[in-house]
Parts: C-alpha cells; structure tokens; sequence
C-alpha cells in the first residue's frame, strides 16, 4: 500500500474493516476527524436496520485494514479520555 496517495478516501475494492459504531453521526464525525489529523483515511456508512417494528439506526467507521489497529488505538484513546468541559476550558482561557 506504500504507493497510494494516503490523502485518498479507502478505495472500496479494498478490504475495509470496522472500527467504530455510533449512534450519532456527530460523534463519528468526530473521532473520523481524530483518524484524519493522524493520517488515517476513512469511511461513514450509514446503518438502517428494521428490527421488529422500529428501525434502529447509527454511523460506523471503516478503515483499510492495514490501518485498523492505528485506528483502533486511536478510538480507545478517545474513550479513555474524560469529556471536555466547556465551564473548566472558559476558566483556562477566561
């Protein structure tokens, strides 16, 4: 995979493999985001389920998988952390 252009979306003839579910679509955009500033390219795919009589939707990440164990590291530094708060982050800056 050295000669591909890293800055290119997986291509979807490659093997892809999941890395991250959510129920949210914020939240996946966010931790594709951390994935990017590290280098690693990937994919949103909607999930739509009909499960009994409701449907049951989220987002999942995929990533080539050479790169899913970096991923995968990446996300379980995400969970890891504690979450932002805005009220200690305005009395850092403030």
């Amino acid at each position: 995979m050295a000669d591909q252009d890293p800055t290119q979306a997986p291509n979807p003839n490659e093997k892809l493999v999941k890395v991250f579910e959510a129920e949210q679509e914020a939240e996946a955009m966010m931790v594709q985001g951390l994935l990017e500033s590290a280098g690693i390219e990937s994919d949103l795919r909607g999930i739509d389920t009909a499960q009994n009589t409701y449907p049951i939707g989220g987002v999942q990440i995929l990533v080539r998988e050479a790169d899913a164990e970096e991923a995968e590291s990446i996300i379980e530094s995400y969970r890891e952390s504690p979450p932002a708060d805005d009220d200690e982050t305005a009395e850092i800056s403030g």
